[in-house]
């Protein structure tokens, strides 16, 4: 029953109308002692054969005695048929059958012309051409004979003429270099310029340079190694029921009297429960797997079904 101003489990299910019940006033039977399959025992039933198996006996087969193809037939020669549906086909020529003037000329050697259409061809032909006498051509011109030598060491051999011979000193640039320095210092016009100041490292001041006098270096202090490590003078205290790892004492207990609070009453009659709107009902739903389970498994392949367990 729903609370007061509440509603209904009909309303919370979200269906239109109550399911009926089937087995409402029906008796109580036992799982256990169950009958199974009660028209099988009551009346007379069917009495099949039996199943036939595929033998050499007619018993296997649905009629009682074994039926010919072509029994009563007369018998036809395929040899007649053929030439029957020759003569048929004869019948639709026009005229004659065409028989060619000559059989085909087979070739008796290579570059034969026996059996072409054209014949033989006179520009391909093998006899000589009537050729006009030879006459030899003059004596050409005669010019000395051929220089013997490859042309490395021996002189006179190539087209031009032979190069006149150059004398080339062993210390010619050495030479060289000295004339022109010779020449250089003749040059010259007095000593180097040089600059009657004080001899510097730079131009300018050097801006790097420090006159002043440095203090003294400082020494840098020892510290005294203890010779044991440090070690408290007692443990780290844990935390207790009494507080004895706390680093402030615990805080003294104050006294708390009980004091009812006092409830405000409101009338009834002007403050209205609040129920919050209806939103999207459900209702009892399958799940996904029990549907599959239904479809693959039924009355007609529950013996022979391989299902897969997940």
């Amino acid at each position: 029953m729903p609370a007061e101003g509440g509603k209904t489990d009909m309303e919370r299910i979200g269906l239109f109308s109550e399911m009926g019940y089937i087995t409402v006033g029906d008796k109580y039977v036992s799982q256990f002692n169950r009958p199974f399959n009660e028209p099988a025992s009551k009346n007379k039933q069917m009495l099949p054969g039996g199943s036939k198996e595929m033998s050499n006996l007619q018993a296997g087969y649905f009629d009682p005695h074994f039926v010919r193809i072509f029994e009563g037939e007369g018998y036809v020669s395929l040899n007649q048929v053929r030439r029957q549906h020759m003569m048929e086909e004869a019948k639709k020529n026009l005229g004659k059958a065409f028989l060619p003037s000559n059989g085909d000329k087979k070739l008796c050697g290579l570059g034969s012309y026996y059996g072409t259409i054209g014949g033989p061809v006179p520009f391909f032909s093998v006899q000589s051409k009537p050729r006009e006498k030879y006459e030899p051509p003059g004596k050409n011109l005669y010019t000395n004979p051929g220089k013997k030598g490859t042309g490395y060491g021996y002189a006179n051999v190539t087209i031009g003429k032979q190069f006149s011979h150059s004398a080339d000193f062993y210390d010619a640039a050495k030479l060289n270099f000295k004339k022109e320095n010779e020449k250089h210092q003749r040059l010259l016009k007095g000593a180097p310029f040089k600059l009657n100041l004080y001899p510097r490292a730079y131009f300018d001041t050097n801006p790097y340079l420090f006159e002043k006098t440095l203090p003294p270096i400082k020494k840098a202090e020892k510290k005294d190694i203890l010779a044991s490590p440090f070690k408290p003078s007692s443990p780290g205290k844990k935390a207790g029921g009494m507080k004895a790892g706390t680093f402030e004492p615990y805080p003294s207990h104050s006294a708390d009297p009980y004091v009812a609070k006092l409830t405000s009453r409101t009338s009834s009659k002007d403050v209205k429960i609040f129920h919050p709107p209806g939103g999207p009902k459900s209702r009892p739903i399958e799940s996904i797997m029990t549907l599959n389970v239904k479809r693959s498994l039924n009355m007609k392949n529950y013996k022979t079904a391989s299902l897969q367990s997940y």
